[in-house]
């Protein structure tokens, strides 16, 4: 989606997407702020896909200034700070919080940088923001676990392991999630779980499995990849052998090789390539002042709670199970087929043909 920047001089974006200064040229700081390491994408893809979509659109002049908050949103705040010091020309944001964050995007905005909310809504004047179709991420889970389900025998409740509440996303996923599996199933537990952290889900399922039983479990909605691996541990901690449906979300590599075993069913691939892409060149675009450019990359629209009609790319997702590894992770590189069928994975890879 990358447009010529030749052609776009000028600065006749629309609403806020104008510069009200001309904009730079290759010499810019972008400054990336990530908010966790617990989860594997962040440090893996996004930084090093922005880092070299930056260095490319600026003929090596550009730089990127990174920061990541460790799921702490008092040191992102800071971080955020740090940045509006320094002067950076530009802030991708992907909040830990992202209420707590207002304040700091509100600062940037009072000294002339644009910020604009990466794969998080962020709350606060923000310039634009990037991400995956959060809705289509969870009806694509709510639907497959409602397809697993279908015809089954025995129970029909099943447990949702929800994200953080300082992750709008994550209500967002939980939503989409329930409106798929309708009256399909009974959501017999339902937990929010504190900064998405994996043993904070196995501790939830251990809950879970205490209350209900583990023969009354008849699936488990697991909003990402990171905390299926905790319910797996609790269920396999509680003599479970024959594992029930668990969803995911980001395709990890241990969760690909959790769904060749069976132990998991599915899990979302979301392409981090196009989505970090887009969020570079949106950032070069923003700073450079052209307009034309800035809203060929924006032509969604979303409303946060305190912004309307934000200028948004929302990226497409799709659903990975054990037929679709091929299509998904190792067409786009993401993944060799080495990388997931070690030696203790080669016969069941095997078994399903990745090989």
């Amino acid at each position: 989606m990358t447009l010529s920047l030749a052609a776009c001089g000028g600065l006749d974006g629309s609403g806020d997407s104008a510069q009200e200064s001309p904009g730079k040229g290759d010499d810019i700081t972008v400054g990336l702020l990530l908010p966790e390491k617990a989860n594997q994408r962040y440090e893996k893809f996004d930084r090093p896909i922005i880092t070299k979509k930056v260095d490319e659109l600026t003929d090596g002049e550009g730089e990127v200034a990174y920061a990541n908050a460790d799921q702490n949103a008092g040191r992102q705040s800071r971080q955020l700070q740090k940045m509006i010091d320094d002067k950076v020309d530009v802030v991708l944001l992907d909040a830990v919080d992202a209420h707590t964050i207002a304040g700091g995007v509100k600062k940037a905005k009072d000294a002339g940088i644009p910020v604009i909310a990466y794969d998080r809504l962020a709350e606060g004047p923000i310039d634009a923001y990037v991400s995956f179709d959060n809705d289509l991420v969870g009806e694509v889970q709510g639907k497959a676990l409602a397809e697993a389900l279908d015809g089954g025998s025995g129970s029909d409740k099943v447990v949702m392991m929800n994200g953080a509440v300082t992750d709008p996303n994550a209500a967002q996923f939980k939503q989409a999630a329930q409106r798929a599996l309708g009256n399909k199933v009974q959501v017999a537990k339902s937990y929010d779980t504190k900064e998405w952290k994996p043993s904070n889900a196995r501790a939830n399922m251990m809950a879970a499995i205490s209350s209900l039983g583990v023969e009354n479990i008849a699936g488990v909605y697991s909003a990402n990849d990171g905390m299926a691996g905790g319910i797996v541990s609790a269920l396999k901690a509680a003599g479970v052998t024959e594992l029930p449906p668990i969803t995911g979300q980001d395709a990890e590599l241990e969760a690909v090789q959790r769904i060749v075993v069976g132990d998991q069913y599915m899990s979302v691939y979301k392409p981090y390539p196009e989505e970090a892409q887009a969020a570079a060149e949106l950032a070069v675009a923003r700073v450079r002042g052209h307009g034309i450019e800035f809203d060929a990359l924006t032509r969604d629209k979303v409303d946060s709670p305190t912004t309307e009609n934000i200028p948004s790319h929302l990226v497409s997702v799709s659903r990975l199970t054990k037929d679709t590894i091929e299509d998904t992770v190792i067409d786009d590189g993401i993944y060799k087929i080495s990388d997931i069928c070690t030696a203790k994975y080669e016969s069941a890879c095997a078994e399903i043909g990745l090989k």
